[in-house]
């Protein structure tokens, strides 16, 4: 997509113009540095220890429970079970 190094700011309005419903990230601090009730996008942000696979595998039904649910301007934080 040639997306990388896009600043979290940036990169919540190009998601939000390109059409996408929702940012999964694991930055547990972008909700704190970014105004996103006023993002034309939902964030989900995965609670883990690591970004290691093994960390968050284990997250990956309530991952998609939220999916389902969150909606534009929302943010769900999704911790280990």
């Amino acid at each position: 997509m040639g997306w990388a190094g896009i600043a979290n700011g940036a990169l919540l309005r190009r998601a939000s113009a390109e059409g996408f419903d929702a940012l999964l990230t694991a930055d547990q601090n972008l909700e704190y540095q970014q105004n996103l009730p006023e993002a034309a996008i939902a964030v989900v942000v995965l609670v883990a220890k690591a970004n290691r696979i093994s960390h968050l595998l284990p997250l990956v039904p309530a991952l998609l429970r939220a999916l389902a649910t969150v909606r534009s301007g929302e943010v769900i934080r999704v911790p280990p079970p």
